[in-house]
């Protein structure tokens, strides 16, 4: 029996009658993070990983029906066997294991390998069947040691403050602009966020994660001489805006997996991309699938023809998902395969 099928409302678990990460409302949700392509509004119930709770309450609101479940503990529905361990995506983020009649399937939602200090940390889980995301499924994305991108995010930093000019980074403001905070050398001066990111920060400080102090940078005046010291974090949606020309002359930059194409950093038009990804490279995707030890992976949004076929060529039962994942963090800038 397929324990887990696609169904207009998103992925379902036809034993368990309960759907993970619904992109239409349905009775029972399984959510494995709280980015917008997978987490709605409008379920009846929602179940989560504990860490996760803070972070879902605060963007689909606190009235939403939600149960936690702690990493690794154990929940029945329908004589299925449910639990949720950390994917190293984002706060909260999780793989769902599903077990019915030995039956063992895992799917892992979004993924990273390397750990980085705001979630907990990627947990290999073993498995018949495992889904995988494929969002940078080429050989040629390989990330490299997150300590080295800090560093040259810290040494643009400093220049740009040398210079008198402020450092305004675009990064998503769920995940990443906590990612970066965290990783940052917050010493070389103040630290100004959008206001799209403060509140998503007290949700990761409340939940025990070490970030820097920060400020609003709508609330400092224009001219302050901060500005001109500051690394201001802000989304995407920010750039080319009228709210930035309270920083006067500054220095801008992208942070993202897709700044390792050179198409990518000049569609953006930023003086510096840094090319940082809560997403697993082409090596972290296929060590998690060979970790899983899984016999048949199903392959979802991403390049998703691409290691279909590189799985099929090794020997696993390789097929392809159909889902509407994508449309926030980094995959909101993929290009066409």
């Amino acid at each position: 029996m397929e324990l887990i099928v696609a169904r207009p409302e998103g992925l379902y678990c036809p034993p368990g009658d309960f759907y993970i990460d619904p992109w239409r409302p349905v009775d029972r949700a399984v959510i494995t993070h709280a980015h917008g392509d997978h987490a709605h509004r409008g379920n009846r119930h929602y179940l989560t990983a504990a860490p996760g709770a803070g972070i879902l309450r605060a963007r689909l609101g606190e009235d939403i029906d939600l149960q936690t479940l702690p990493y690794g503990a154990r929940l029945e529905h329908h004589g299925v066997t449910l639990s949720l361990h950390p994917a190293g995506h984002v706060l909260g983020s999780a793989q769902v294991r599903l077990e019915y009649h030995g039956e063992v399937w895992v799917a892992s939602g979004d993924y990273k390998i390397e750990a980085d200090g705001t979630c907990e940390p990627f947990e290999p889980v073993r498995c018949h069947t495992f889904i995988s995301e494929s969002t940078f499924g080429l050989p040629i994305y390989r990330w490299q040691a997150q300590a080295r991108l800090f560093a040259d995010i810290d040494a643009w930093w400093r220049a740009n403050a040398a210079a008198g000019r402020a450092s305004v980074l675009f990064a998503y403001a769920f995940g990443k602009a906590q990612r970066i905070l965290h990783g940052i050398d917050a010493s070389i001066g103040p630290l100004l966020v959008h206001g799209a990111v403060e509140p998503l920060n007290r949700v990761y400080r409340d939940a025990g994660i070490h970030l820097p102090g920060t400020l609003s940078a709508t609330a400092t005046a224009r001219g302050d001489p901060l500005l001109r010291q500051a690394l201001v974090l802000a989304p995407p949606s920010a750039a080319g805006s009228t709210w930035l020309r309270r920083f006067g002359d500054y220095s801008d930059g992208f942070a993202s997996g897709w700044m390792l194409l050179r198409g990518a950093r000049r569609r953006r038009g930023v003086d510096r991309g840094f090319v940082l990804s809560d997403h697993a490279d082409w090596p972290g995707l296929l060590w998690a699938i060979e970790q899983s030890g899984a016999e048949r992976v199903m392959v979802t949004h991403g390049q998703v023809n691409v290691l279909v076929r590189y799985l099929g060529e090794r020997g696993l039962d390789a097929r392809a998902f159909q889902t509407e994942y994508g449309e926030e963090d980094d995959t909101l800038e993929a290009p066409a395969p």
